[in-house]
């Protein structure tokens, strides 16, 4: 068993997300280098992608307490994939930093995405709580 240590949740309208794709800057901004080549494979999908992508760093940075402050930005929170396709959040910066000094070991991640929305919620969770034998 582990500790919860924060919980976020977050929506982004996916159309905001394609007309805010639509300038480069932003993307170069906000998403990691790893996270724009997993968006640029998704073709048609990139925007309903991103979407959730953007309200995954979101709930993060609410899972960690901070928001998009105290030094936590956008880039610092890196979604992952692993080989199943299952989302994960990879942390750098001030953002790992708060990770560590809140004594979270693992940060678990679940997005959605419907029609023009897309949803993501983060829970931060502390390392393996010690369980002591009962006694008999």
């Amino acid at each position: 068993m582990c500790d919860v240590l924060g919980v976020g949740v977050d929506l982004c309208a996916v159309p905001r997300m394609e007309r805010a794709m639509a300038r480069e800057r932003f993307a170069q901004r906000v998403f990691t280098e790893g996270e724009r080549a997993y968006l640029a494979a998704q073709g048609r999908g990139a925007a309903r992608s991103a979407a959730a992508m953007f309200a995954a760093k979101e709930a993060v940075a609410k899972a960690l307490g901070t928001g998009f402050s105290g030094g936590v930005m956008p880039e610092q929170i890196e979604v992952v994939h692993d080989a199943l396709g299952a989302p994960g959040a990879a942390l750098h910066g001030a953002a790992l930093e708060r990770l560590q000094r809140m004594g979270g070991a693992r940060v678990l991640l679940s997005l959605t995405h419907e029609g023009e929305q897309a949803a993501a919620f983060a829970v931060v969770t502390g390392g393996p709580r010690e369980t002591r034998p009962q006694e008999t």
